[in-house]
């Protein structure tokens, strides 16, 4: 039932339990591909992940995370933009960033960068949709345009390459899709690599900030018990 629920998600048919909040980030029409790795990404990112979380060896604090080209947890969206040169005055861009938080400070917005001067260096990437909390960004999903890979292990070890990160045997499967995701859980953040699509166009890589996904947990758990009247 969940592989199904997650198959389901990855085509891009939405529900509310695919989802980890609201999201005001929405691609473009005519970017399907984009629309559907991003809602892979949310459907994994939801899978139940206690068991990992305590069978990995990586302790690694967020000093240790590491950066996809430059980008990393914790930013704001002005560091964020720098990286993309023009994206400061891009329409999409500020639409998102001009739209106040949610009640919990959840608040997110996408770039595509091959409409900036940086598109050059993310020549390989579609878009990469951002997460923030109290305006820093607590997780952040970079999609991929292949290539196609015949095991997930090996965009893994492609992305550790240079890294502080465990080798690929550290790294936790799901079952039912063992070989297509991968995910790492850390002391204060958490990594999952994704392949898919034809010609590889659904692949990602996700980071999370695991404290920040606490905080936003107690909040709704706050606003769940004020909300709820007492027996």
């Amino acid at each position: 039932m969940k592989l199904a629920l997650i198959i389901i998600c990855a085509l891009g048919v939405l529900s509310s339990a695919c989802k980890l909040e609201t999201s005001s980030a929405k691609p473009n029409g005519n970017v399907n591909a984009n629309a559907s790795a991003s809602a892979s990404a949310n459907s994994t990112a939801n899978i139940n992940t206690s068991n990992e979380q305590t069978s990995t060896n990586c302790q690694l604090s967020m000093a240790g995370a590491p950066n996809i080209k430059e980008l990393k947890l914790g930013m704001t969206p002005d560091e964020v933009l720098g990286v993309f040169p023009g994206s400061k005055d891009d329409e999409e861009v500020r639409k998102h960033l001009s739209q106040p938080p949610s009640q919990f400070g959840v608040s997110d917005f996408i770039i595509r960068p091959d409409k900036f001067g940086s598109k050059d260096k993310f020549k390989d990437v579609t878009q990469i949709t951002f997460n923030l909390l109290d305006g820093r960004v607590s997780a952040f999903t970079v999609g991929f345009n292949g290539p196609e890979y015949a095991h997930v292990d090996q965009f893994v070890a492609k992305f550790i390459d240079g890294t502080n990160l465990p080798p690929v045997d550290q790294w936790q499967g799901y079952e039912g899709m063992d070989n297509q995701l991968k995910m790492l859980a850390c002391k204060d953040f958490e990594v999952r690599v994704f392949i898919g699509g034809e010609g590889g166009k659904l692949n990602y890589v996700l980071m999370r900030d695991l404290d920040a996904e606490r905080k936003l947990k107690e909040r709704r758990a706050k606003a769940h018990a004020k909300a709820t009247p007492s027996p």
